[in-house]
């Protein structure tokens, strides 16, 4: 079996979000962030327990790392370049470190980086393999991102579904455009949607999310397609969710009204928040910003189309 790069970048922890963020330009997928800043805050909240791994406990907490994994066919050397370039267009201190990785270790080794974690008043997002969480009387959506980008733990990702649950009526029909794993869809029909549509161009993503489907049972009503929303998906939506990137939302909006039912709801994420304002003057002609989520740099819009 060919082995896996590992390129693992150590950064300074304030400057941890940053990074990963344009890590995931190098790769969509096969990323993990390794992160102790908040430890015990993080294991408290989602375990109840006060008693931590000694060997955590002793990790440098003003260091963290960025975990990238490529496939045997994708050049390490182009993946470094882009990366130290970037970084220091960021100004982000970096130390980079190529490490040979057999894709079953990769496949793995990950998983023990993703925690439980609560999101806004109902949910709790579960990876799959993780037994050792207190649901606190929330609803439990269970996700195996896989190969997929997507657990649910990014700010883009809680902020949408947090507006998601604020505006969704029971017995709604969502769509997610660029659903990746599953996350937004899937949850959508835990907290009471009658259907959602999971759209994606990467079939790795497709694939990941009819599993994690499955795995909530709520395959009978979540359909999950592979190509352009604009070409595959028909009929019309009460909500509509794009947490992808601002110039894909700027690109997409444009189609999206064709699909929303006369007073559906467009929640927006995954827009850095240098790139909202663009963002909102390049759907303002279509749709009326009616709220507007901020945290750690992220921004969530929700609007309606224009009368």
């Amino acid at each position: 079996m060919e082995s896996w790069t590992e390129i693992k970048i150590a950064v300074n922890a304030k400057d941890i979000d940053r990074a990963g963020d344009i890590a995931n330009v190098v790769v969509p997928y096969g990323i993990y962030i390794e992160d102790y800043t908040a430890l015990e805050q993080e294991v408290q909240e989602i375990a109840h327990i006060d008693l931590i791994d000694e060997d955590l406990l002793k990790k440098d907490r003003s260091v963290a790392y960025v975990h990238i994994y490529l496939e045997p066919d994708v050049s390490p050397n182009e993946a470094v370049a882009f990366l130290s370039e970037r970084y220091n267009a960021e100004g982000i201190e970096h130390k980079i470190e190529l490490l040979d990785c057999a894709e079953e270790d990769w496949r793995n080794n990950w998983k023990k980086y993703f925690n439980p974690i609560a999101v806004g008043e109902k949910l709790l997002i579960r990876p799959s393999w993780r037994d050792d969480y207190d649901p606190q009387g929330r609803i439990v959506l269970n996700i195996d991102p896989g190969l997929a980008f997507g657990t649910g733990s990014h700010e883009t990702t809680r902020l949408c579904l947090e507006m998601c649950e604020k505006y969704m009526k029971k017995g709604d029909k969502v769509l997610d455009v660029g659903c990746g794993s599953g996350v937004l869809g899937i949850a959508s029909l835990l907290m009471g949607a009658e259907s959602a549509v999971g759209v994606d161009i990467d079939d790795v993503a497709v694939r990941t999310a009819k599993e994690n489907a499955e795995i909530n049972n709520v395959a009978d009503r979540f359909t999950a397609i592979c190509g352009s929303f604009t070409d595959k998906v028909t009929g019309k939506y009460d909500i509509v969710l794009a947490n992808i990137v601002a110039d894909a939302i700027m690109f997409l909006s444009k189609g999206v009204k064709d699909f929303m039912k006369d007073d559906a709801v467009y929640i927006m994420s995954g827009i850095i928040d240098t790139r909202a304002e663009e963002v909102k003057e390049s759907i303002g002609k279509d749709f009326d910003i009616i709220e507007e989520h901020l945290e750690k740099g992220w921004v969530c819009l929700a609007a309606k189309a224009k009368k």
